[in-house]
């Protein structure tokens, strides 16, 4: 009898429990949605009879739990503040990227205690970087890029020790790097470039010993680059250009794995290991006060690189190898036999022109001679006579030629023995065999070749080949923009006349693929670096391999 009121007993505990559990999870639920209501993002909803999990950017658990709210492109009223954090209590993913977010992030984000992704990047989020972020134990990935968020970034935040991702670029953060960062040991990306930080890179560098990619760029860094910044093993990309950085950069040697390099317009000097800039498929170190390459046994076939700007001493960076001094039984050996064959060879060359000045005195003279092909008309164009002609012009794409490197390959100069000048933008091999580059090359022809406007740079032709890839431009005498603008004495001829007649230039190109091409064309990557200039400090357009055709709309269909 007592066992069995024991029984009955537990029984009833468990039923109690349950209850309890389904009303605890019930009254979430109802804070959950009272707090999205709240919020009037979604007002389409505020009257019907959908339930939140099944709104758009809303994600719950199989309880009905929300444990994602991920939205992109949205025009979000109101700022965070609207959004109850508490009520969210198994939320693990915070999304809200470019959707018009305004004001600061309110500290009662740091109530999100399971939030493993947070991403609120492309706002106008302003204000200093919250510290409650730090009680974010789990969090992983924290993505605050393109906003305006100002203040120094807090030292608290080198305890997130699960952080693997951190991008706070494109903002106006101040002060110097905090040390504590440098305790984000399973940190594999840190981005923060385009701020106004200043100061030295943190001195115990190598602690981030899982990093791949480094990006300070833009911003006030002073300092050497720390001595231990190739303990990372695995860091493949590192961008620390326009920044106040001093001294040598030996020690970069070490980092075995590193494919992109950009430490152009500093005041780095010293050296250039010619290892670093024949192991990297992209090396940008113009404008810095480097005086030499130290040279290496190993010439790659390929190196993308931009060394303008400093004050090297050596151009060539392949040495000179020795050659080995033959012995002396060998001379004695081959000097008669290499005597002999001199005088046959006499005997064949005299021959030979003796029977050709026969040949042309018994028939009429019909002088041949080789014109070299204009690119610029199709009526007097030979491609292989092109191709020689190029390829001579810049003895096969040395470097001293190289005026300028974009994303997919480098611009060459090369002047035609008729006396024009052309723009060679050359595919490297590394690229060439990725899929994406390809397809850019391939773009930037298709598009180029249905275009005819002023200020939209003239594609003249293009070589696609499976080790040579390169597209011939009209060449631009000034440069890019962003060039013109950088120096001193070039931005003070570019006057703002000047500048108003190169943006409305730049405007009826836009305007013209927008609208008067079939079907329209997008550029996708409108930038200073993307306008060129000519003798006449005109505006053209350039760089279509990210450019995009725009499908016409589809008519809906009668029913």
């Amino acid at each position: 009898m007592k066992i069995l009121t024991r029984l009955l007993l537990l029984l009833l505990l468990v039923i109690l429990f349950f209850m309890l559990s389904h009303a605890t999870n019930g009254f979430n639920k109802s804070l959950e949605a009272q707090a999205l209501v709240a919020t009037n993002w979604w007002p389409q909803y505020l009257n019907a009879s959908v339930h939140h999990c099944n709104w758009p950017g809303i994600h719950c658990n199989e309880a009905g739990s929300v444990i994602e709210i991920r939205m992109h492109g949205n025009n979000l009223e109101g700022g965070l503040g609207s959004l109850d954090f508490s009520s969210f209590p198994n939320l693990v993913g915070l999304h809200l990227d470019e959707c018009g977010v305004e004001g600061s992030i309110p500290e009662q984000i740091g109530l999100l205690s399971n939030l493993i992704d947070l991403s609120l990047l492309g706002n106008r989020l302003t204000g200093n970087l919250p510290v409650s972020l730090t009680n974010l134990t789990y969090l992983v990935y924290l993505d605050l890029s393109k906003n305006q968020l100002t203040g120094p970034i807090p030292p608290s935040y080198g305890s997130m020790l699960n952080l693997r991702e951190l991008d706070l670029s494109t903002n106006q953060l101040n002060a110097s790097i905090p040390n504590q960062i440098t305790h984000l040991q399973n940190l594999r990306s840190l981005s923060l470039g385009d701020n106004n930080l200043d100061g030295p890179i943190p001195s115990k560098f190598g602690n981030l010993s899982q990093l791949y990619l480094l990006n300070l760029s833009r911003n006030s860094i002073s300092g050497h680059i720390p001595l231990d910044i190739a303990k990372p093993r695995n860091l493949q990309h590192i961008d620390l250009s326009m920044n106040l950085m001093t001294g040598p950069i030996t020690n970069l040697s070490n980092c075995l794995k590193l494919e992109y390099l950009d430490l152009s317009s500093n005041n780095l000097d010293g050296d250039i290991p010619f290892w670093t800039i024949s192991h990297c498929y992209y090396c940008n170190l113009s404008h810095n006060h480097f005086t030499r390459i130290v040279p290496s046994n190993h010439c790659p076939n390929y190196v993308t690189t931009d060394l303008s700007g400093n004050n090297l001493k050596r151009p060539s960076t392949c040495p000179k190898r020795k050659k080995n001094k033959p012995p002396t039984l060998c001379l004695y050996i081959f000097i008669p036999i290499i005597f002999v064959f001199f005088f046959i060879g006499i005997g064949y060359v005299i021959a030979s022109v003796s029977y050709r000045i026969w040949k042309d005195n018994t028939k009429s003279p019909h002088p041949k001679t080789k014109k070299h092909g204009d690119v610029r008309y199709v009526l007097n164009y030979d491609g292989e006579i092109a191709y020689e002609d190029f390829i001579t012009a810049t003895e096969n794409f040395d470097l001293k030629y190289c005026i300028g490197t974009g994303g997919y390959g480098s611009v060459y100069e090369a002047k035609l023995p008729t006396g024009k000048t052309f723009a060679l933008k050359k595919l490297h091999r590394f690229q060439a065999e990725q899929p994406a580059f390809d397809k850019s090359f391939k773009n930037e022809v298709q598009v180029l070749t249905n275009v005819r406007h002023k200020n939209i740079v003239k594609l003249y032709g293009f070589c696609l080949h499976n080790k040579c890839n390169f597209l011939v431009y009209e060449y631009m005498e000034k440069g890019s923009l962003f060039c013109a603008l950088s120096d001193s004495e070039l931005a003070v001829e570019v006057d703002w006349l000047k500048r108003v007649k190169i943006i409305k230039g730049v405007a009826h190109a836009l305007a013209y693929m927008h609208h008067d091409c079939n079907p329209p064309i997008i550029h996708r990557d409108i930038s200073t670096n993307n306008i060129l200039l000519n003798s006449k400090t005109e505006g053209f357009v350039a760089d279509f391999g990210a450019a995009r055709l725009l499908d016409p709309p589809i008519p809906p269909t009668k029913q």
